[in-house]
C-alpha cells in the first residue's frame, strides 16, 4: 500500500527501498521553503512522520530516528504564504486540478501556503538524524545517496545552492 502523493513522484525508487508503506504527508515536519525562481521552482524540506520500517543497518547503529528529505515542484504559480517560524508540524495535502497541474496546500500550526505546480514532483537529499530535545535537526546525518554522504556529513548551511536548489 502506498500513499497516493507517491504516485506523482518520479522518483519513488529511494522511498520504496525504506518504506514497506510509504506514509502520507500527515503531521510532517516542516523545516524550510526555498523559492527558486529559475523554475519557478519550491523546494519543501521535511521530516517524514515515520521512520523507515527498513532503515539501512548503519542508520540503526548510528541511532538515528528521524528520516527527512526534499520535495520539488516545478512550473510553480500562484504562491501564498502566511505564517511561518519554522520548524511547524503541518499536514501537506496534494490534489489534481487540471490535466498535468497539481494544488498543493500545506496547512498547520502558524503556517497556511498553497501553490499550483506542474503534477510532477521530485525527490531527494533523503537523510537520516538523531531528533534532538530542542526539535532541531543539526548534528551528525547519514545521507541515503552516496553524493550526499561524500559531500556532507550533518546539514549544509542555507546558502549551500547544490542542496537546497538542486535534487
Amino acid at each position: 500500500m502506498t500513499s497516493p502523493w507517491v504516485s506523482l513522484v518520479r522518483n519513488p525508487s529511494p522511498l520504496s527501498s525504506l518504506y514497506s508503506t510509504i506514509p502520507p504527508l500527515r503531521a510532517v515536519r516542516l523545516r524550510s521553503i526555498h523559492l527558486n525562481w529559475r523554475g519557478p521552482a519550491v523546494t519543501l524540506r521535511i521530516d517524514l512522520p515515520t521512520f523507515p520500517d527498513k532503515a539501512p543497518a548503519d542508520w540503526l547503529a548510528r541511532g538515528h530516528d528521524a528520516v527527512q528529505l526534499h520535495l520539488q515542484f516545478l512550473a510553480v504559480n500562484d504562491i501564498s504564504i502566511k505564517g511561518w517560524l519554522p520548524p511547524v508540524q503541518a499536514d501537506i495535502a496534494i490534489s489534481l486540478v487540471e490535466r498535468h497541474r497539481i494544488l498543493v496546500g500545506i496547512e498547520g500550526t502558524g503556517i497556511k501556503s498553497s501553490f499550483s505546480s506542474s503534477d510532477s514532483v521530485i525527490i531527494g537529499h533523503i537523510s537520516a538524524f538523531t531528533t534532538s530535545v530542542d526539535g532541531f535537526d543539526g548534528g551528525d546525518r547519514s545521507f541515503l545517496r552516496p553524493l550526499d554522504s561524500r559531500r556532507f556529513d550533518s546539514l549544509p548551511d542555507v546558502y549551500e545552492g547544490t542542496y537546497y536548489e538542486r535534487i
